[in-house]
């Protein structure tokens, strides 16, 4: 199985693991439009970065189901938290949040100059998508975000995946992307 990948000057990695541990620039939290951090990736980064994440999420609360907001990472080994609301307050999420969300997220990173960003798999938790259609959909945006975002300044796009099945659906995923 396939677990790393370029496009330009950009590599594209799956991890399994816990994104919270992730050192690098940013990492995108699994949001809902209201910002708030219950449980799943927004409740361990909570936990482990601290409460002023959540209070500054939701000072800009709320936004869009598909959008994304930047805060500090708190005591995480990161300088940003990027949370991209994969769903709405009614917690239901769908293809088409997950890949906007995905694609604002990307552009914050531009925005902010990061290099390195993790991923964790938007809208399968609480959100209960399919594993295998949101690794279609979140890897197709980030191969054509960096096809078309030729001057953009990631250099390492990671897929932090919790669990055996969810890390194999990404891998075949990536596998099968087009270049």
């Amino acid at each position: 199985m396939v677990s790393k990948r370029s496009v330009g000057n950009t590599i594209i990695r799956l991890c399994k693991g816990d994104i919270t541990g992730f050192e690098g620039d940013a990492i995108v939290n699994a949001a809902n439009s209201n910002l708030w951090m219950g449980s799943g990736v927004a409740g361990a980064i909570k936990r482990l970065g601290g409460e002023s994440i959540e209070r500054e999420a939701l000072g800009q609360a709320p936004i869009d189901p598909g959008e994304a907001v930047v805060t500090d990472a708190g005591s995480l080994n990161v300088k940003y938290v990027i949370h991209a609301a994969a769903m709405g307050d009614d917690l239901a999420t769908s293809e088409a949040l997950i890949r906007s969300a995905t694609q604002n997220s990307l552009y914050k990173c531009d925005e902010l100059d990061v290099r390195s960003v993790a991923f964790p798999a938007l809208g399968t938790g609480v959100g209960r998508f399919p594993v295998d259609g949101c690794a279609n959909a979140m890897l197709d945006e980030v191969f054509l975000y960096l096809q078309e975002e030729t001057d953009t300044s990631l250099r390492e796009v990671v897929f932090y995946l919790f669990g055996e099945e969810t890390f194999q659906s990404f891998s075949r995923a990536l596998e099968k992307a087009k270049v």
